[in-house]
């Protein structure tokens, strides 16, 4: 049979196992299995007539996550809020791998910005901070307390304020990808060039081991989440913009239910960096070494959560899906 007639004989049907996809839990079993079966059933055709055509990569990718979707539901609901991080999060990043890497690079492209920026014009710090709090920073430089600020509220206070501010921007964030994916990006350009300048102004002024010693006890988590909710506003811009072979309001939804999967993942990151900025980052005082071993503590779990954790899932779940 011709590439082009069995895709025309099949197509409804792929359209329609894509719907299943996304409402699996409302599905009957039987009509689930049934599916599945005719799905791979048009895999292994796939496989053997054109292996090397893109309609092989969307039945395989098809048949992988109805697969998953259906085996995921068959746990026990009291488990869902167990297995939607240690499993639904992570397989969701794996998906959007490209999107978080294109994050990473707007942020820092936009750190590199603001570092050059501030080089250069002295005066861009107030443009990008605010006179109030550079004049406030300057302040308590000259007290010899320059990282006053994280002093100056109550802890509880400060901790719910900045958890809540941060929840706010990540979600901004991703709401911002229905503008497409140019939105997300500058936001993310507007964070990255922030923390640039910030960076840079302290080293003007011979402190930028200290201010990096405590901005990143919170940073290193708030600043990575910032970058994954960049990279959750990414999936839903790209969702309308790129639609592949799915219909454009498909994918536009697929890509919503993927980065909304991802945000509400970086919530627990945000309560957590929010704690530490509210009662630890004030305690300038503390051992170096013990500021590091936070930072670095931060930054193991992020690499292990979102890159290593992705990988090691979906590479074996590629291995079982290739042996079967």
């Amino acid at each position: 049979m011709k590439e082009i007639l069995f895709i025309r004989n099949n197509i409804e049907k792929w359209r329609t196992m894509e719907g299943l996809i996304d409402n699996v839990s409302f599905e009957m079993p039987d009509q689930l299995a049934d599916a599945y079966s005719e799905l791979t059933a048009d895999l292994a055709f796939a496989q053997t007539h054109y292996p090397n055509s893109r309609i092989t990569i969307y039945l395989n990718n098809l048949a992988s996550a109805l697969h998953n979707e259906i085996y995921r539901n068959k746990r026990e609901k009291w488990t869902r809020i167990v297995t939607f991080w240690t499993q639904e999060v992570p397989d969701v990043m794996w998906k959007e791998r490209r999107m978080l890497l294109l994050s990473f690079l707007v942020f820092m492209v936009s750190v590199l910005i603001g570092v050059v920026s501030t080089l250069g014009d002295e005066s861009f710090p107030r443009l990008i901070l605010g006179d109030g709090y550079m004049d406030m920073t300057l302040e308590n430089i000259a007290k010899g307390k320059p990282m006053g600020v994280y002093g100056n509220e109550e802890e509880t206070g400060m901790f719910l304020g900045i958890t809540l501010n941060n929840v706010m921007v990540s979600f901004n964030m991703f709401v911002s990808g229905v503008l497409t994916s140019f939105m997300p990006g500058f936001l993310l350009f507007q964070n990255g060039v922030m923390v640039g300048c910030f960076d840079t102004f302290f080293y003007q002024h011979g402190l930028l081991g200290e201010s990096l010693l405590a901005t990143m006890l919170h940073g290193t988590l708030e600043l990575s989440a910032i970058v994954v909710a960049g990279a959750a506003g990414f999936a839903m811009g790209n969702g309308w913009l790129f639609p592949g072979t799915y219909s454009r309001i498909v994918s536009f939804q697929r890509g919503a239910k993927r980065g909304m999967k991802i945000i509400v993942g970086t919530v627990p990151i945000f309560v957590l960096a929010g704690f530490i900025e509210g009662f630890i980052t004030r305690h300038t005082e503390l051992n170096d070494f013990v500021r590091l071993g936070v930072i670095f503590a931060s930054l193991v779990f992020v690499v292990y959560y979102f890159i290593y954790l992705p990988y090691k899932r979906n590479h074996h779940l590629s291995n079982a899906n290739r042996k079967t």
